[in-house]
């Protein structure tokens, strides 16, 4: 009998099992036998020789990778390089010169311009690492790469599919503002790849059974220099402190940190630091035109306006400062329709539709109004002009913002509006080094449309536009009385009616803390405690100065109170109260110039005694209660509770008892006894109807009984209340039975 063939699934297996393990074999010793020495840069080696091998340097050291521009360079698998094609054939930058030494398993911290390539400079290694490990499903997660956005995590793992479609490796995007947590909980512990969030990432550490990174090999930490910020400090400390130490851990960044206390956070070990743009000129990218415009804060939103309409055929990004003043400007500029289509994109919209509006955007040519959240990372196709409305908070800052333009080998513009009290920002930004080549433009305002009126117009038209305009206009004030450069931010400055008026705001909306700040008021509180015998009068004075109150930045509420001054005094002992504000229906009424008390303590010595100090620690300096003090008192006041409940709870049966007893009483009387009727009055048929006298009288069996001689008792029959013509009836049936 001849044997069945083989499946061909089966042995095409068997082949690509052999195939595999043979090409990991032979990668293992390409990277073995080529390791670049640490701490050098391939890009700073000159090209080899033809007929050299190696690039080297006159102090010994070398680098196998000099001149390498190709990914069929490297020691990268077939699968890989059938993902990059044809996308992507020749290395940028950044590639070359961090590839050598993260497919060696090294610790990288790389540094390079915006645009420039570095996701794909972590999701190859991340790739490759795995591959050659052979890792599967059931081996969970094996690497983990953090981004700060939703849309940049959603970015890099668009890219992470395409690069590894050929590989049996799985991976997930996990990010919050998404519904299908208990989807992802299902599936996440069999996941190979987990692109995510930092606070999507911890939930799952914290929510999800069975979770486990313990066998991680890779941790990525894209825009590292935002996540290792004090936005993120805590989450990235509680992620870090469940993974394991030995691990592979690499950071990219366009303005990446050095601090030694942040890498010793993440568990750096002797990382290559990758600077690729270290030695270069600018700070941005080269094909970028950098343009600064002096612009007063009321003729913010009229340039703007101008800008976009002679630039209709343009694909622009605007950066705003607020989530409100994004939403305001993108709902006025629809209404006023300037002939190109007109997006937003900031942190409080629902992930899928950002999404939505990140995909659009990247497909049209259209007006994006953003905040930050758009600023980092994200690569949107073909970006014309950055136009920054708002001025950034810093260096940094305005390098991630031009980067969403000119990236990688195209041009692009970009464009700064700085209100005169702003100025120093340009200075910063020509004193920066790598520099920063920015240009002064000067404002044409013969091309200035003005457009407050038509704004007011709308305001009115449309109330609910009226509240946004205000948010709008204390969000802004409130960002940058927030900022810490305040040799750049000076709120103080702002010329406010007319950043009113061009918001449409006919009545200028009135915020607390700017109004404390310009008076210089603080806020005192003086509270007397009045005890008896002779101790004099205490004072508490508390002040709170306006500059440390803040405001929530979203949600305001518009009818906002000003401090009221007290007109105690003249000789500078005036007290205010406190600037509180008040809600519309529930006014809030404290005296806090209420007496404190008046009963006084007395020690053994005659001294007064303050009425907690009974069970305040006498040895600490403090104030602070004694905990066993406290417990002790708790304990006798709960025994004292329990005694009591005893003889609650005796009480309580005493009562029951006694009215058991009463009910009992009321059953034992005789079921004839009838009220007395007056004896002159016979008993009528209603009395008798009442009384049961109208009823049939009934045959009762007395308790006593007599024996019938056999052993049997039997009971003896009541004749008293019978007639004898029933007791003879009786009788006769008595007589029958026995003969029968």
């Amino acid at each position: 009998m001849r044997r069945p063939k083989p499946h061909r699934s089966t042995s095409f297996r068997k082949e690509r099992r052999l195939y595999e393990a043979e090409e990991i074999e032979l990668l293992d010793s390409w990277i073995e036998a080529l390791k670049p020495d640490s701490g050098t840069n391939p890009l700073a080696f000159p090209a080899p020789p033809p007929n050299a091998a190696v690039g080297r340097l006159a102090d010994g050291r070398f680098s196998p990778y000099a001149g390498s521009k190709l990914f069929s360079q490297l020691p990268i698998s077939k699968k890989t390089k059938d993902g990059l094609s044809p996308k992507y054939k020749e290395m940028s930058e950044i590639q070359r010169a961090s590839l050598p030494h993260s497919l060696c398993g090294r610790d990288i911290l790389g540094a390079a311009k915006t645009g420039s390539g570095k996701t794909l400079a972590f999701i190859i290694p991340v790739i490759e690492k795995l591959y050659r490990a052979r890792w599967s499903a059931e081996d969970g997660v094996g690497s983990i790469i953090i981004s700060p956005t939703k849309e940049l995590a959603g970015q890099i793992f668009e890219e992470l599919k395409r690069v590894g479609k050929y590989h049996s490796l799985s991976a997930g995007l996990l990010v919050g503002g998404r519904k299908d947590v208990d989807a992802e909980k299902e599936r996440v512990n069999a996941l190979n790849i987990l692109v995510c969030t930092p606070g999507r990432l911890l939930q799952h550490m914290d929510e999800t059974p069975n979770f486990d990174c313990s066998q991680l090999q890779v941790l990525v930490l894209d825009e590292a220099d935002r996540i290792l910020d004090q936005g993120f400090r805590d989450q990235v400390d509680a992620i870090v402190s469940q993974l394991p130490k030995i691990r592979q851990t690499m950071l990219f960044s366009a303005t990446q940190t050095k601090s030694v206390k942040d890498l010793a956070r993440v568990s750096l070990k002797n990382p290559e630091y990758i600077s690729v743009h270290a030695e270069s000129i600018t700070a941005t990218p080269e094909r970028l035109k950098q343009l600064v415009m002096y612009v007063p804060l009321d003729q913010k939103l009229n340039v703007l306006w101008s800008f976009i309409k002679g630039h209709l055929n343009s694909k622009i990004l605007v950066f705003l400062s607020s989530c409100k003043q994004v939403r305001f400007v993108n709902e006025v500029f629809k209404k006023l329709r300037p002939g190109i289509p007109l997006k937003c994109l900031h942190g409080r919209m629902k992930q899928n539709i950002r999404m939505a509006v990140y995909s659009e955007f990247c497909e049209s040519t259209s007006v994006l109004f953003s905040t930050d959240v758009a600023s980092r990372g994200l690569d949107f196709p073909a970006v014309d002009w950055v136009v920054q409305v708002d001025c950034p908070e810093d260096i940094p800052a305005y390098i991630h913002r031009v980067g969403r333009t000119a990236r990688f080998t195209s041009e692009g513009k970009s464009l700064l509006f700085l209100s005169p009290s702003e100025e120093k920002m340009l200075t910063k930004l020509q004193a920066a080094e790598p520099k920063i080549p920015v240009r002064l433009q000067k404002l044409r305002e013969g091309k200035l449309e003005q457009i407050s009126g038509q704004v007011s117009s709308l305001l009115v038209k449309y109330p609910e536009m009226q509240q946004l305009a205000k948010r709008a206009f204390i969000t802004y004030l409130k960002s940058v009385h927030l900022q810490k450069d305040k040799d750049v931010f000076d709120v103080n400055a702002l010329p406010i009616e007319g950043f009113a008026a061009s918001l449409g705001l006919v009545v200028i909306p009135k915020i607390r803390f700017l109004s404390q700040k310009r008076k210089g008021h603080k806020a005192v509180v003086e509270v007397r405690h009045t005890q008896e015998d002779g101790v004099e009068n205490e004072s508490e004075v508390v002040q709170r100065r306006s500059t440390k109150f803040e405001l929530p930045n979203e949600e305001l509420e518009d009818d906002i109170l000003l401090p009221k001054e007290s007109a105690k005094g003249e000789e500078g002992n005036k007290v205010a109260e406190l600037a509180t504000r008040l809600l519309k229906k529930k006014k809030l009424k404290i005296n806090v110039h209420r007496p404190a008390g008046t009963r006084v303590k007395y020690d053994d010595e005659g001294n007064v005694i303050p009425p907690l100090a009974a069970i305040a620690d006498a040895d600490s300096r403090d104030t602070v209660l004694r905990p066993e003090k406290v417990k002790e008192r708790y304990e006798k006041l709960r025994e004292e509770m329990k005694e009591q409940d005893k003889e609650d709870k005796l009480l309580q049966r005493q009562r029951l008892r006694e009215k058991r007893k009463k009910e009992k009483m009321k059953l034992r009387r005789p079921r004839d006894e009838v009220e007395e009727v007056d004896s002159d009055s016979g008993p009528s048929e209603l009395d008798e109807a009442e009384n049961g006298a109208s009823k049939r009288s009934k045959v009762y069996f007395d308790n006593e009984s007599e024996d019938d001689g056999k052993g049997k008792k039997r009971a003896v029959l009541s004749t008293d209340s019978i007639s004898l013509a029933e007791q003879e009836a009786l009788a006769l049936k008595l007589l029958s039975s026995m003969h029968s």
